[in-house]
């Protein structure tokens, strides 16, 4: 799994698939609606080229295995999290949470 992992972070770093995630990103102008339009497409095909190598369908359902695959040896391997992490930041965008109202501690009532 954790050689698999490392072949699909070097494609995203080939130059070709960096410019198409570049081209995705400045679409999707950081609204994350656009990035489910035009950033999860790209990455999804280039996870796809890889890991059907490895024996998974070349499809959306195949990226998902994968994806459950590796959430199952994140807390076994630190490596496998650690790479997990740098996957999902290459085209997931850091999330920031709204601005909370003043008087909102954030917990809720009970």
């Amino acid at each position: 799994a954790a050689a698999v992992l490392a072949e699909v972070i070097k494609a995203f770093g080939a130059p070709e698939n960096a410019q198409r995630m570049e081209e995705a990103r400045d679409n999707a102008c950081n609204d994350m609606g656009k990035m489910l339009q035009f950033l999860l497409p790209v990455a999804t095909q280039i996870q796809q080229d890889v890991i059907k190598a490895y024996g998974f369908s070349s499809d959306g359902e195949g990226v998902l295995k994968f994806a459950r695959l590796i959430k199952s040896y994140e807390s076994q391997d630190p490596e496998i999290a650690t790479m997990s992490g740098k996957l999902k930041a290459m085209f997931l965008p850091p999330m920031t949470l709204p601005p909370h109202g003043t008087g909102t501690s954030g917990v809720a009532a009970s």
